[in-house]
């Protein structure tokens, strides 16, 4: 809203309606105003003054203060002109819409024009829109063209931050689409349920508004029933202001910076702006998360940049952008900033590159540094820690390949072979252990073709013999020694050669075995693509 018109009837001043409405102009931090006083014919120039004064006193202390104040009558039309100007000049002052090149047209009206089809209207705000553009409908997740632009009843092109906009839709029926939806590019706003924001109670209310209590939450065009959750107190008093989140029956569309009404079923409570639209659930009653929200509301973009990472990280540029509510250029070069003091740790590079705070990349590469260290305590006998071990325990989710270049890449971790290990870690066999790997090869030389399999050790011990190529395991519990798999490969690849196939028969006779080792044998042959079977035949791959 660039201006506010405030009419008072001279002859009945000030009414409770004029307070509310003035507190929500407040609330939804409209700047700008004029204020009337109609009816100036009905009253005495005494009478006049006094309402005057009275709307001065009023407004002294809101967004619209020190606004022009222009007394008129409709039937003298006497000041009219006074009146126009003083909006005209209002109107000068207005700054430049903000254009974030994301786009939102929330949905104020919604009917069908015979021929046409559904047509949409709103305030355009964030972005402009063109004819033929592909749209998405949020929260529903519709998508669409616009066949059809109008502002003020004129066909457009392209329809600029700040107009009200008439859209014609293609392939949405009206039945799709309610009031409070926001036509916009695809694949950016997501909806919600949970918001933070800053909240002010008006200060005629009779009284305080309490932890838990259910309201109806109204913004840009859209309203839901919601639950009010204080985090620093369990009232808030009339005129107060506090912290708060909300508990959306019905998830919106909405971004950082929207503004936004309470109200009971009686009347308006209080309102504010968003600064957070996809909330986490915040815990009450901690100092350093009002600390985070005060520098989110308040500070330079790169406070605003690095508490935004505080709750929620790592997060893309473009996420950063549309979750703080900056332009991408102005996210960029906040980022790059940052990045260039060390306040912010990238991951990756190009335009996908993933940002933490510098603490909290150290947070993070203390509890992997931790985490491994304690599995080669566990295990001093495994080479390492399996990756989704980690990415389990660190719940690093999609962005695990990134901070394990990244740890790689500070020399922190080594990875070998799926497994991860500190630089310091070296394989630790105890006596007891040595002996049982010293006595199953004994077995394995003496059984070559018939290894025994009550003697095989312990997973990490075996592990350890394969790493060393001492043996090689064919099959669930059967293992060969390493000279004895060679020398089978080298008689069945032979024989292939001559005769051109081998059957599980030959096998087991030629190395006068059971059929299971000569199966076993075969069946890896097959997985290794040395040999491929065909029938009961084995030949060449």
């Amino acid at each position: 809203i660039d201006l506010a018109l405030l009419i008072v009837a001279a002859n009945e001043g000030i009414m409770p309606q004029t307070r509310e409405h003035l507190a929500i102009l407040d609330l939804i931090g409209v700047k700008r105003g004029v204020v009337a006083i109609t009816k100036k014919d009905l009253v005495d120039e005494e009478m006049l003054t006094l309402v005057r004064m009275e709307v001065e006193e009023l407004i002294a202390t809101t967004t619209i203060a020190n606004s022009p104040i222009v007394p008129v009558s409709s039937i003298t039309k006497e000041g009219i002109p006074e009146l126009l100007s003083a909006i005209e000049r209002q109107l000068d002052k207005t700054e430049p819409k903000k254009d974030t090149g994301r786009p939102r047209l929330p949905i104020d009206r919604i009917f069908t024009i015979a021929g046409s089809g559904t047509v949409v209207t709103g305030t355009l705000i964030d972005g402009s829109l063109d004819l033929g553009q592909e749209v998405e409908i949020a929260p529903s997740g519709l998508k669409s063209r616009i066949r059809g632009l109008q502002t003020h009843k004129s066909k457009e092109e392209s329809a600029f931050p700040g107009s009200r906009v008439a859209a014609n839709l293609v392939g949405i029926n009206t039945t799709e689409l309610e009031r409070g939806n926001v036509i916009t590019r695809p694949g950016w706003l997501k909806s919600t349920d949970l918001v933070t924001v800053n909240l002010k109670l008006i200060s005629y209310l009779r009284r305080p508004l309490l932890h838990g209590a259910e309201v109806s939450f109204h913004t840009l065009a859209a309203e839901t029933m919601a639950k009010v959750r204080l985090l620093e107190k369990e009232d808030i008093n009339p005129g107060e202001n506090a912290w708060a989140q909300f508990s959306l029956e019905k998830p919106l569309a909405i971004v950082k910076g929207d503004r936004y009404i309470i109200r009971s079923t009686m009347e308006t409570l209080g309102g504010g702006g968003i600064i957070d639209a996809h909330a986490k659930r915040l815990k009450r009653f901690r100092p350093e998360i009002i600390t985070n929200l005060q520098a989110r509301e308040g500070g330079t973009a790169e406070e605003a940049i690095i508490a935004l990472l505080e709750t929620k990280q790592p997060l893309e540029t473009g996420a950063i952008a549309s979750q703080a509510n900056m332009t991408r250029e102005e996210a960029t070069a906040a980022v790059d900033s940052l990045v260039s003091d060390g306040r912010l740790t990238p991951l990756g590079g190009g335009d996908h590159r993933l940002l933490m705070t510098s603490s909290g990349w150290q947070g993070l590469v203390n509890k992997a540094v931790a985490a491994i260290a304690e599995y080669h305590k566990r295990f001093p006998a495994r080479a390492g820690m399996p990756a989704v071990e980690l990415t389990t325990r660190l719940k690093l989710g999609n962005f695990v390949t990134l901070a394990v270049e990244n740890l790689v890449k500070q020399g922190l971790i080594i990875t070998e072979s799926n497994q991860i290990h500190l630089p310091s870690h070296k394989v630790q066999i105890s006596p007891v252990q040595q002996a049982k790997m010293d006595a199953f090869l004994k077995a394995l030389s003496e059984n070559p073709f018939s290894p025994p399999t009550d003697l095989i050790p312990e997973p990490d011990l075996l592990g350890i013999l394969i790493e060393q190529g001492r043996v090689v395991k064919v099959g669930e519990g059967i293992i060969f020694s390493t000279k004895a798999y060679n020398e089978m490969l080298e008689k069945i690849i032979a024989q292939l050669k001559v005769k051109g196939k081998i059957t599980l028969g030959e096998t087991r006779d030629m190395f006068g075995t059971s059929r299971k080792y000569a199966q076993s044998v075969l069946e890896y042959l097959d997985h290794e693509k040395i040999t491929k079977r065909i029938g009961d035949d084995r030949m060449l791959y």
